[in-house]
């Protein structure tokens, strides 16, 4: 195996960089979602709208252990150069291995959370398809 060097940890910085921004804006979309669910739940207390915010508060857990496991990735990432710095190889060699880890479930935890929002459009549209149908 090659010896790590201070650039490899570096080039995640920029796709970690943007990974995180997806995730601020996946979060805060489901706050304004959120938000505007509850004011309409407050006014009808509908079945519907209820399953619509279980739905949501499963992806929010979900979006912010993405970004958990993003900015521990990162930190990680920051972690190993400062070791490869001051020579200890073999520790950042570890703490590189557990960063790339914590990288892949973070896209993991995304490729579930995604799942989830796609099956609730389904059940929009289906809902918009029942009452064409009615």
């Amino acid at each position: 195996m090659e010896e790590l060097t201070l650039t490899t940890p570096a080039l995640l910085f920029s796709a970690i960089s943007l990974i995180m921004l997806a995730y601020t804006n996946r979060f805060l979309a489901y706050a304004a979602i959120i938000r505007n669910l509850t004011d309409k739940y407050l006014e009808r207390k509908e079945a519907v709208l209820m399953r619509q915010i279980n739905n949501l508060k499963l992806r929010l857990n979900l979006t912010r252990w993405m970004q958990i496991l993003g900015i521990s990735s990162l930190l990680l990432c920051v972690l190993t150069m400062f070791l490869i710095y001051v020579d200890l190889h073999n520790a950042a060699v570890w703490v590189f291995g557990i960063a790339l880890l914590l990288l892949i479930l973070s896209l993991a935890f995304l490729i579930r959370e995604i799942q989830i929002s796609t099956l609730a459009l389904e059940h929009h549209l289906m809902d918009i398809e029942n009452q064409i149908n009615d």
